[in-house]
């Protein structure tokens, strides 16, 4: 059990269904202890439900569009970790009405903001907010998805912020590096997920996904849990500033053999 002795906080676990279920569920069995927070009480019953069934009892409240709530949320975990090691960042949104549509037609300013506040900035201020908590050898990880290096129909302005939480993620390994805390990023392919399914026509891009996919399918919450695992513990200690893809080799792949044949 390579995470065995390792306290890591998973923030953005939704329901059984989300990729940080599945990152929950490779973590504990590889040994290590986890702390969750919430939004707000009315999603706390998923995350309770889900941590009890691991095992894990510390559950927190916090809100990473306000900084009060981040402060607090960490003040209360001091009460029970004084350090920790690692920190699963696995949260992003954006108004549904930017995620449906031609991108400059259903762009706007606030929809912008919001999008890149919730899904990049917060990365940030959790690291900004736990730092004199993060044992040495710490690791940061993030999620991320394709569309922040090429268009997605519909994903819109989350592309945007996707490919501001990829650097995010390179500045903060720059920041955090001398303190020997490293900082990756895991590229998931599409996953049908409470969040995904604000995207439209998501169904759409899980067939894509699977017909141009070297594996020709799309991957499981299991196997982004397996990686995340491996990236947080210290066989992954000369690994930082990376973007990881756990997407079947769909970024590899221009097109498949078969839509090839079909022109």
């Amino acid at each position: 059990m390579f995470l065995k002795g390792k306290k890591i906080l998973i923030a953005g676990l939704a329901n059984k269904y989300s990729i940080a279920a599945g990152i929950a569920q490779a973590m504990t069995e590889q040994g290590a202890e986890l702390a969750f927070t919430y939004q707000n009480e009315r999603l706390r019953t998923n995350v309770e439900k889900i941590a009890n069934e691991l095992g894990h009892r510390i559950l927190i409240e916090c809100d990473v569009s306000s900084d009060e709530s981040i402060k607090r949320a960490f003040d209360v975990l001091a009460q029970t970790w004084l350090k920790f090691d690692g920190i699963v960042h696995s949260i992003g949104f954006a108004p549904a009405n930017e995620l449906e549509g031609n991108f400059i037609d259903v762009a706007t300013r606030e929809g912008f903001k919001i999008a890149h506040d919730i899904s990049s900035f917060s990365f940030t201020a959790l690291a900004q907010a736990s730092k004199s908590m993060l044992n040495e050898n710490a690791a940061l990880l993030t999620l991320t998805y394709h569309a922040a290096m090429q268009t997605v129909p519909n994903y819109n302005v989350m592309g945007l912020a996707k490919a501001s939480l990829e650097a995010n993620t390179r500045f903060l390994a720059a920041a955090l590096g001398p303190e020997n805390i490293r900082v990756n990023a895991i590229s998931a392919g599409p996953i049908k997920t409470l969040a995904a399914s604000g995207v439209k026509n998501f169904r759409k891009m899980l067939s894509h996904h699977s017909n141009r996919a070297p594996l020709r399918r799309t991957v499981t919450t299991e196997e982004v849990g397996n990686v995340a695992a491996f990236l947080c513990s210290d066989l992954a200690s000369g690994i930082t500033g990376e973007i990881t893809y756990v997407d079947a080799g769909f970024n590899t792949a221009a097109m498949s053999l078969e839509e090839f044949k079909e022109l």
